[in-house]
């Protein structure tokens, strides 16, 4: 077995993260995106996404195996205490607990950050293909999340409509004079990270 190692990403490890992305978007529709990001634009999401949330990495031995991070659920102040998150591992690296780790931290991080919803933005197939299968739903499902609505044949890849789900889970309490979210470089030291 491996050695497992989850760290916080930094912008200069997009060409390694890339390499994981790839297949996503080359053979799959879990990911809507037609074309694979150039490294700089990768660099730049990565960047982006380390200003408030956290972009976490884990790697097997030294080598980059999955990736995951968040992102605001949506740009308007009052989503301000929910966030969507993605994870990403590398072919041959699958079913081996990686996704989970790293959900896992993700998800100690936002509480910290006094994030309160999970959300995950979720391709699904009406039938399982070569393309895509309900494995993220499922994966999600097993990590507490469950169904808060269906998008019917809203993405169009490889000429075949797919649905997408999105999936909910509530990691806080809501009440009154929530504290304004802090953000990920505030508290990365308090993770361990």
């Amino acid at each position: 077995m491996s050695t497992i190692r989850i760290r916080a990403a930094a912008p200069e490890d997009a060409a390694a993260l890339l390499a994981i992305y790839r297949p996503y978007v080359e053979k799959t529709a879990i990911t809507f995106e037609y074309d694979v990001p150039s490294e700089q634009e990768f660099r730049e999401r990565i960047a982006a996404t380390l200003s408030k949330y956290p972009y976490l990495m884990a790697e097997a031995d030294g080598t980059a195996a999955a990736y995951a991070y968040a992102g605001p659920f949506h740009t308007r102040e009052a989503y301000s205490w929910a966030a969507e998150l993605s994870v990403y591992v590398a072919e041959g690296m699958r079913r081996c607990g990686i996704g989970k780790a790293l959900y896992a931290k993700i998800e100690e991080i936002l509480r910290l950050q006094g994030v309160l919803n999970l959300y995950a933005c979720i391709s699904v197939p009406q039938q399982d293909d070569e393309y895509l299968t309900r494995n993220s739903a499922q994966f999600h499902e097993h990590l507490g999340f469950r169904l808060a609505g269906t998008f019917r044949s809203c993405g169009l890849k490889f000429g075949r409509w797919y649905d997408m789900v999105y999936m909910e889970k509530i990691i806080g309490e809501h009440g009154g004079g929530t504290t304004p979210i802090r953000p990920f470089p505030l508290i990365r030291s308090s993770c361990g990270l």
